[in-house]
């Protein structure tokens, strides 16, 4: 384990935290580096059947096809797949099972899956059967993760990193902190390996 962390503030149904999180990965390639992940509330309101694009951004079809088309394009870039979106949906669930799995494994591919099943299958990663697919699917125990669920088990532990993003002052994502100084969006990895460059992280 590493003694340079980064924070990672996230949300799975963040375009822009999916495409970071593919330089990111680039990143613990070439620095020394462990990777926290920090669960940000993008929007904690939408309802559990989830909103539609034309809802939230409050605009019309042609505007979210461009959202869509520029996307895929940033996506492509990276060799991400990438489907045409028209809702968001209620993370926070998922949110829960994802700190559950992290407490297991810091490493855990859950993470990914999450982005997968929401940015490529167009999944509704806010109901529970979807949630219990994407656990098994990351090699973790679907009862025990129904029963977190059922019983909100990590739910403070989620509540805590919502805070987290309040007292750092996070606004949006992806953020990302280092030696208490940040830096916001999905950056370009040159610009990522100058910010760990100056200050000196190690490289492997």
């Amino acid at each position: 384990m590493s003694s340079h962390k980064l924070k990672v503030f996230t949300d799975y149904v963040c375009p822009w935290c999916y495409l970071g999180d593919s330089r990111v990965k680039k990143l613990t390639n070439i620095f020394d580096i462990d990777i926290e992940i920090i669960h940000f509330p993008l929007h904690p309101d939408t309802p559990k059947e989830g909103k539609s694009l034309l809802d939230l951004f409050g605009t019309n079809q042609e505007d979210i096809d461009k959202k869509n088309q520029n996307m895929k394009n940033l996506m492509s870039n990276e060799n991400l797949p990438y489907s045409y979106r028209t809702h968001t949906f209620n993370s926070r669930l998922a949110q829960e099972i994802g700190s559950w799995a992290q407490s297991l494994d810091n490493k855990t591919s859950i993470h990914d899956n999450f982005f997968e099943a929401y940015f490529v299958k167009g999944l509704n990663i806010g109901l529970e059967g979807v949630i219990s697919e994407i656990v098994t699917k990351s090699g973790l125990d679907e009862n025990e993760a129904n029963d977190i669920m059922k019983n909100r088990t990590f739910k403070s532990s989620v509540d805590k990193d919502w805070q987290r993003s309040r007292t750092y002052g996070v606004t949006g994502v992806p953020t990302y902190i280092y030696n208490n100084h940040s830096v916001v969006g999905a950056q370009p990895i040159e610009n990522l390996i100058e910010f760990f460059n100056h200050f000196g992280v190690p490289k492997l």
